[in-house]
């Protein structure tokens, strides 16, 4: 793929009327008054990017990254903009405007699930499109789940910025749309967050693939509906399964120390080793006889 660094990064004040939006997209009236009111107060602080093309009417170009500042020198008159030229034919521009919306800090969500959609409609497969963009197979096969299968309320979900699109991506992956719905839920309410709504999800999914198990010798069974309350419960369950499990181990390490520590000072005492010797029964199991070692040697 060919970038700035393999042409030349230096602007060039370009005519406004000859850059050519061959991907526009939706914006924020907010955001692009205040992107209009901060170059028209400072000034530009980055020169678009934008890709030569040939044309019988002349030089003409394709923009490649920096719509909002090209629409917001329009906006307040300017009849030229700095920019850096770059050369790629339309497959390379494409995917070019693609990582420059993926290095932004903030990007449209909806743009983002978009362009991986085109790259898969114009015959890249999720290996190729993982590649050049940087992002995990698993992400890429989410996002093209959400699109393909139409996961309608998820992607409102994102339009409307109640869910970042890498949960969308997440629940999208869940095995049913009965599961996705009530992970939606929970991310929504605010019950289950981050890692312990991917938690939940691989808990819920355990059970339905333990409970399908036991189900084929029962083929009349029915699972009932997942609900969020039993989403909810099955992880506070599991997590306090955890707690009791590492309090457990906690008292089994302590009881441990404890006979460690009196065998320690036993076998230190000569009348024991004596007796031990005289009985002889004066070894020990090897754990014990290495564990007793190891904490001499601490």
């Amino acid at each position: 793929m060919i970038t700035e660094r393999d042409t030349r990064s230096e602007a060039q004040a370009i005519p406004v009327d000859l850059i050519h939006i061959s991907n526009p997209r939706a914006r924020s009236p907010r955001a692009f008054d205040e992107l209009v009111a901060s170059i028209a107060s400072v000034g530009l602080k980055r020169p678009i990017t934008v890709a030569a093309r040939s044309s019988t009417e002349g030089s003409r170009y394709d923009l490649v990254c920096g719509q909002g500042r090209l629409e917001a020198f329009r906006e307040l008159g300017q009849t030229t903009i700095p920019a850096v030229i770059v050369e790629a034919d339309p497959e390379q521009l494409q995917i070019m405007s693609l990582v420059e919306n993926l290095a932004r800090r903030q990007h449209h969500a909806l743009d983002l699930l978009h362009d991986i959609q085109g790259m898969r409609e114009r015959g890249h497969s999720e290996a190729d499109i993982a590649r050049k963009t940087g992002l995990t197979g698993e992400y890429v096969r989410g996002v093209l789940r959400l699109i393909t299968k139409s996961e309608t309320r998820l992607l409102t979900a994102v339009e409307k910025g109640t869910i970042p699109v890498s949960i969308a991506v997440d629940i999208a992956l869940a095995a049913d749309t009965d599961t996705q719905r009530v992970l939606q839920e929970a991310y929504e309410k605010n019950l289950l967050r981050g890692h312990k709504l991917m938690a939940a999800k691989r808990l819920v999914e355990q059970r339905r693939r333990k409970r399908g198990y036991e189900g084929e010798r029962d083929r009349g069974a029915r699972a009932r509906p997942l609900s969020l309350n039993a989403l909810v419960r099955t992880y506070q369950q599991d997590t306090e399964k955890k707690r009791l499990l590492v309090r457990r181990a906690q008292a089994t390490r302590d009881r441990l120390v404890f006979v460690l520590e009196a065998l320690r000072a036993l076998m230190a005492d000569a009348s024991f080793a004596a007796l031990l010797t005289a009985e002889r029964i004066e070894t020990l199991p090897r754990s014990l006889t290495e564990r007793l070692r190891a904490r001499e040697g601490a």
